[in-house]
């Protein structure tokens, strides 16, 4: 009988967190509204979890590979509002420096990958976009809130975390990457 209400428990717990998150998206929404900063900043602390992913192409890609150029990390999902608004400024910024020195990956959190596919369609994205399926990537680098941005150095060592929607084509973000360039 036990085992029959351990399902049940996580289902309410589900339900909870789902309903904290809806007023945490309210709030941020209201900050953005009253023009007030709807992210927090945090500097990275602790090991280099891997990466290693499949994008909607069938590519893996690897963090470890990557050095040389800097790289956002960015957890989305298309339930996710905050995500959906700050996706086409993470578009123009990896347009503006070019993959070859800034590196945006939108790695999607535990859909379907023909949601994602669709997503990216819909909304013009190009940079590439890679699949977390059972949310194990997202796990590994500490991700709880979305949108959760990773910013990464040229030597494929975090810097700093992102947790919330950024303009980032705002003079913040600028400033972030002209730093995290620099490394």
């Amino acid at each position: 009988m036990a085992s029959l209400l351990h399902p049940l428990a996580s289902r309410r717990r589900f339900l909870q967190d789902a309903a904290l998150a809806g007023t945490s998206l309210l709030l941020g929404r209201q900050a953005l509204a009253a023009g007030e900063v709807a992210y927090t900043i945090s500097p990275w602390h602790g090991a280099v979890p891997p990466l290693q992913a499949v994008d909607t192409q069938g590519k893996t890609w690897r963090l470890d590979d990557l050095k040389g150029r800097a790289v956002l990390l960015n957890f989305w999902a298309s339930w996710c509002e905050p995500c959906r608004a700050e996706m086409p400024t993470l578009q123009q910024v990896a347009d503006l420096y070019g993959s070859d020195k800034l590196l945006v990956l939108a790695i999607n959190f535990k859909e379907h990958p023909t949601r994602a596919i669709q997503f990216a369609a819909s909304t013009g994205l190009s940079v590439p976009v890679l699949l977390d399926p059972q949310g194990l990537t997202a796990k590994a680098w500490g991700v709880k809130i979305f949108p959760t941005t990773v910013l990464v150095d040229r030597q494929g060592r975090p810097r700093q975390r992102v947790q919330g929607e950024v303009d980032w084509t705002g003079a913040a973000a600028a400033q972030w990457l002209e730093i995290l360039l620099k490394q």
